[in-house]
């Protein structure tokens, strides 16, 4: 018998305040209200009332009469259902306690904090999120996600040792190698589960889509396809938005989303919940030699980490002094979608990341450079304020000899040391010679004593090694 394994990610970030400005928060201790966008509430409840609330309750009913589903619902969604609309965590409370779903585990924060150099912080959030889960629902994941189904052979170890039976992440044909996504497989000794991508396309993206061949997309004609795909179990996993904010109401994709139980019954297609699938016997091994995700169709990390602007905050965060000093607000910061709004590809992906932008990417950028840098000068005594990072307009912003842009900035000393190695050899040795270095040192730092060393120093070595050194001795204060 064909089977489909049903899914839903949920999820809204706290999106960042783009008019915050450090003056607003001096002396406030409610950093968190200052950092975070007002608007937050109003998008909370609109997505509820247009998607959470009517959703949930349709599947409260098909879960009765027999369909069976999972759910993924970050730590952060769950604060805001809790404080601006509760009803809606009402009912993903009893939906997700339902004997006919299964919840999963996922970062608290949908972070990107598999990604960083150590493990210890996913695996941190991952027991903050099941904690969380065995509070909300009575029971703890058993299966895992990581944020936007990326995985790599790393991450796929770390959530094996914390005693779950089973990852999610893409079906991409780059590591099927021909194989269908509809089994399940093993990497790093753990069994993943792939979503099928055309399968959970065809709800999340072309339902409502003219242009797509195979409109109108019925509930029948749906099961007849899940009952044809090769393999054991289909999953299918859509973001939960999809239902009523993607794909409006006049759509039809309620009344889709109400018909598919009873179309899967009818095409002899099971439901099988994700841990049912784990313990199915593997069809063998995956080989994940670079991160995948769900993301853009380059199902890679590039939606996040594509342009030198993403890396350069994402190196901001990983390297805050706030990460041990202030984590519950420097956790926040990490949540995927801030870098998510940096993206600068063309093409139906672009479209879509400047869809879901809040503002523009640079506008998006400078706010979480002014927020982050905020927050390390809050945390730090001010004889150790040179190892902030600094907001976007006082970055270090290296240059081709005709001016153009080279590619790399820094927003601190450890950045700076790390861009000396890494950007183009034709931009340092300009600044080198300009005298740039010295002046942005002592003009954003106020170092006096370091610039003049860097102004002395003949060679890009002697720059970096001057740096070190005083990093080194203010870290050691």
């Amino acid at each position: 018998m064909a089977g489909i394994c049903l899914g839903f990610e949920v999820h809204q970030p706290f999106r960042l305040n783009p008019s915050f400005r450090p003056e607003a928060a001096k002396g406030r201790r409610d950093l968190k209200n200052h950092y975070f966008d007002p608007g937050n509430r109003a998008i909370l409840r609109r997505v509820a009332e247009r998607c959470y609330v009517p959703a949930t309750g349709l599947l409260i009913d098909a879960l009765d009469e027999g369909l069976r589903c999972s759910f993924s619902l970050s730590g952060v969604l769950v604060e805001q259902l809790e404080a601006w609309c509760p009803e809606a965590l009402s009912l993903f409370v009893e939906a997700g306690s339902h004997r006919n779903a299964e919840v999963l585990a996922q970062t608290y924060y949908h972070s990107l904090a598999g990604f960083f150099a150590d493990r210890d912080e996913l695996a941190a959030q991952i027991g903050m999120h099941a904690d969380l889960m065995a509070d909300l629902f009575g029971r703890r994941p058993r299966v895992a996600e990581n944020t936007e189904f990326s995985l790599d052979p790393g991450i796929a170890a770390a959530i094996r040792d914390l005693g779950f039976s089973a990852v999610y992440t893409e079906g991409a044909d780059r590591i099927l190698l021909g194989r269908t996504p509809n089994e399940t497989y093993t990497c790093e000794g753990m069994p993943v589960l792939l979503r099928n991508c055309p399968l959970s396309d065809d709800i999340a993206f072309r339902f409502s889509w003219k242009g797509w061949d195979k409109q109108p997309l019925t509930a029948g004609k749906y099961a007849a396809w899940i009952a044809g795909s090769p393999g054991r179990c289909a999953h299918v996993f859509v973001d939960f938005e999809t239902f009523g904010e993607h794909q409006p109401a006049g759509s039809g994709i309620f009344g889709f989303l109400s018909a598919l139980p009873a179309a899967l019954d009818r095409a002899g297609v099971a439901c099988v919940l994700p841990s049912e699938a784990a313990a199915h016997p593997p069809a063998g091994r995956i080989e994940i030699p670079d991160p995948v995700s769900w993301a853009d169709l380059e199902k890679d990390t590039s939606a996040w980490l594509g342009n030198h602007l993403q890396r350069s905050a994402f190196f901001a965060l990983e390297h805050s002094p706030a990460r041990t000093m202030r984590p519950e607000l420097w956790r926040y910061l990490g949540t995927s979608d801030h870098f998510y709004y940096l993206a600068s590809k063309d093409g139906s992906c672009g479209e879509v990341h400047r869809h879901f932008c809040p503002n523009g990417r640079f506008e998006s950028y400078e706010a979480f450079m002014q927020v982050l840098s905020h927050l390390e000068r809050r945390c730090l005594p001010r004889a150790k304020h040179s190892l902030v990072s600094l907001p976007a307009d006082r970055a270090f912003h290296f240059s081709f000899p005709d001016g153009t842009y080279a590619g790399w900035s820094a927003h601190s000393l450890r950045e700076f040391e790390e861009a000396l190695d890494q950007a183009p050899a034709a931009a340092v040795d300009r600044h080198l010679a300009r005298g740039d270095f010295a002046r942005w040192i002592e003009g954003s730092f106020g170092e006096r004593r370091l610039a003049r060393e860097v102004a002395a120093c003949e060679t890009v070595d002697a720059v970096k090694n001057a740096v070190r050194e005083r990093r080194c001795r203010l870290c050691a204060r």
